[in-house]
């Protein structure tokens, strides 16, 4: 159904389906989705059949569900791989998937197929160099753990990595109530430092966070 390239290939541009919310995913992310469109509930199946990924992408302007006469939803070019790690079927035509974020890629090209599935060429964005949680930040961690007690399983990582900058960038960017063009940016930036700093003063903005 399309022609994704892994393992070996890594790196080289690839096609896959891409899935449009009004949520940003991140790599490690967890991902719950209620799915009753057509298109995306054949998407999901080949997915699941074919044990591919498919594309998470922010909708800056539009909505999630096809309307009549209304085209696809304006989406930033930057998104996540998701692949689906469980799903149930409680009723017929409504599919019920928990999938998990990986790579970052950016779209370089898409086409809108005649069910109205949005197919991309996407380019695989490789990922930041692991870098230990610096000393500095350790008080995200501490909020970080805080958060992810409240939230619950279903919506964070059973595997945890509070010592890994990234890892605890990702997450607080998911948990911490930003802006959707925040969430984004978190996405985008490349740095794991950069990326802590910046919801640091976020939370400084806030009254959340005193330098001690």
């Amino acid at each position: 159904m399309f022609a994704f390239l892994r393992g070996a290939a890594r790196g080289q541009p690839m096609s896959l389906p891409l899935f449009p919310l009004h949520t940003v995913l991140y790599p490690g992310g967890v991902l719950p989705l209620k799915i009753f469109e057509q298109r995306y509930v054949e998407m999901a199946k080949a997915c699941l059949k074919d044990g591919q990924p498919f594309g998470v992408c922010l909708i800056r302007q539009g909505e999630e569900v096809a309307q009549d006469g209304v085209g696809p939803p304006e989406f930033a070019s930057i998104g996540t791989l998701a692949t689906i790690a469980s799903w149930d079927m409680p009723q017929l035509g409504i599919l019920h998937v928990t999938s998990t974020g990986s790579e970052r890629f950016e779209v370089r090209s898409h086409a809108v197929r005649a069910d109205g599935l949005l197919v991309a060429e996407v380019a695989p964005i490789p990922a930041e160099p692991a870098v230990a949680l610096p000393a500095a930040y350790a008080q995200l961690a501490r909020l970080l753990e805080l958060l992810a007690n409240r939230v619950g399983p279903r919506h964070f990582p059973a595997a945890s990595a509070y010592t890994d900058a990234s890892w605890v960038g990702y997450r607080l960017a998911e948990l911490l109530p930003l802006p959707l063009p925040i969430k984004q940016s978190m996405l985008e930036i490349n740095d794991s430092e950069v990326r802590l700093e910046a919801l640091r003063t976020f939370l400084a903005q806030q009254g959340v966070w005193r330098d001690a």
